[in-house]
This record gives C-alpha cells, sequence and structure tokens, in this order.
C-alpha cells in the first residue's frame, strides 16, 4: 500500500472528500461508483466496475434479465444445457 501524505476528516454526514490528484490518478470521474471493502482495520475503496456474476471477471460481460454474465460463462452454462 502506498503513503500519500494526505489526510481528510470526516464531515458530520460521514463524508470524506478523495482528493482531485488521487481521483484523477485513480481515473474516478464525478458519478462514479466505488466498492467499500473492510480489511481487518483497513476501509478500502475500489472503482467499481460490473463483473460476471459466476467468476468475477469484467471481460466481455452482458446483462441476461438483470445479471451480468461473461462471454465464457456464458458459453460453459450453453454447453451444460446443451448436454440436457
Amino acid at each position: 500500500m502506498k503513503a500519500t501524505g494526505i489526510v481528510r476528516k470526516i464531515d458530520g454526514l460521514g463524508r470524506i472528500v478523495l482528493p482531485i490528484e488521487t481521483r484523477n490518478v485513480m481515473n474516478i470521474k464525478t458519478k462514479d461508483a466505488l466498492e467499500i471493502y473492510v480489511d481487518d482495520d483497513k476501509i478500502i475503496l475500489r472503482k467499481y466496475e460490473p463483473a460476471c456474476m459466476f467468476c468475477g471477471s469484467a471481460d466481455e460481460t452482458v446483462n441476461f434479465n438483470g445479471k451480468l454474465i461473461c462471454r465464457e460463462c456464458f458459453n460453459k452454462l450453453k454447453s451444460e444445457f446443451e448436454k440436457i
């Protein structure tokens, strides 16, 4: 993990402001979604990228009935159904 030396206080509504330098480096734009993870005593923010519900891959995903599925998992499912 890389320290930036930047410290921010949480406001009364529990918000923090991500510095513009950090947003630029991470390519985070206004209205982008961030995922929040907790690891022991750490809070980790990660830019959200929709991913396959089966394998977690964000490559070549399609929306099927509100669920994202990558091409590889789609092909695996297709071949399993063809066996039936």
